[in-house]
């Protein structure tokens, strides 16, 4: 007789398997790889941008908060004993006479200098994007004064002005007319400063527009013309549009450098005569390093990081609305 054993409970035909259930460390596995991921990332980033944000830090950042609490002291350079005045500095640069003019002057200049640039500047990179013979060294030349010293420049164009033995005066004399004493008698001398501005930087803004026009797709000029479209058509109703980051970007570039502009004021000018060529950055200099007034120059330099900074603002802010990006 043969014995019969009974199934353990459970292991009949009609019983499920039991569930599997993932044990705690295979569910453990998905964070400790996420987490060992991140902290690769975080690793290469510490290198990568460790040393830039170092050196952001030591020589932007950490001057920017010394010259705001310098902004808040009366000190002379040189001098041991600094005392604070709060808001004094500021309340005396708002309120002196000189400060009208200033503003006038930094306006004027940043004004003429970033819209003759962009307009001049585009009509160069039209120029120069057209099969000429010697193109290429055309652009070279017109690219070189943009990379020579600015204060090399200045002293350079102050010859060429002279109205006396001038190439300036030569050149005019030969049409009948006298030269303007560029000098002394305003506004002249900051017409001088700024043409030699424009001319400076005039082959660094049609170079970035050449760059913006040879990305304008061909078939849209060639549609263009086909349809009948006149070039000045086909220039303001497509290429200028395409152009619109390029114009953006210069003119964010274009009004921060005019607004910083020293070398060129300090080589021809020196700010002279009477003040008729002081913009803020001249007057900041002026201030801290000839008056020695470290802490009224610093709040003329916190006024200025101000202005840039609300300029850019209101640049990113409201005309990047109307920038078509393709």
């Amino acid at each position: 007789m043969t014995a019969v054993l009974a199934p353990p409970p459970g292991a009949g035909p009609s019983a499920a398997p039991p569930a599997s259930r993932p044990s705690r460390r295979a569910a453990a596995r998905p964070g400790a790889a996420a987490r060992a991921r991140r902290r690769r990332a975080l690793g290469w980033f510490a290198l990568l941008a460790g040393p830039n944000v170092a050196l952001l830090a030591l020589f932007v950042y950490k001057p920017l908060l010394e010259s705001l609490y310098l902004s808040t002291m009366q000190w002379n350079l040189g001098s041991p004993v600094a005392r604070f005045v709060g808001l004094g500095n500021y309340v005396e640069w708002f309120t002196a006479d000189s400060t009208a003019r200033v503003l006038t002057t930094t306006a004027v200049f940043t004004l003429t200098t970033v819209g003759g640039a962009l307009v001049l500047g585009l009509a160069l990179a039209l120029l120069l994007d057209r099969r000429l013979p010697g193109r290429g060294l055309a652009r070279t030349v017109a690219f070189a004064p943009y990379v020579l010293s600015g204060y090399a420049v200045g002293i350079l164009w102050l010859f060429i002005f002279d109205p006396r033995y001038g190439l300036m005066s030569t050149v005019l004399g030969w049409f009948g007319a006298t030269s303007p004493q560029w000098y002394t008698a305003e506004p002249w001398p900051l017409v001088m400063v700024v043409v030699v501005y424009l001319w400076k930087h005039l082959g660094y803004v049609a170079l970035i527009y050449l760059a913006g026009l040879q990305a304008v797709p061909q078939d849209l000029r060639d549609a263009a013309a086909l349809d009948g479209a006149t070039p000045a058509r086909t220039l303001r109703s497509i290429v200028l549009p395409l152009l619109a980051p390029t114009t953006f970007f210069l003119l964010v570039t274009m009004l921060l450098a005019s607004l910083q502009s020293f070398d060129i004021i300090r080589s021809m000018t020196q700010g002279g005569p009477l003040g008729s060529t002081t913009t803020l950055m001249y007057q900041i200099y002026v201030e801290g390093f000839v008056n020695g007034r470290a802490g009224y120059a610093s709040a003329g330099a916190t006024i200025l990081f101000l202005l840039l900074l609300a300029v850019t603002a209101v640049q990113l802010r409201f005309v990047e609305r109307k920038v078509h990006y393709a």
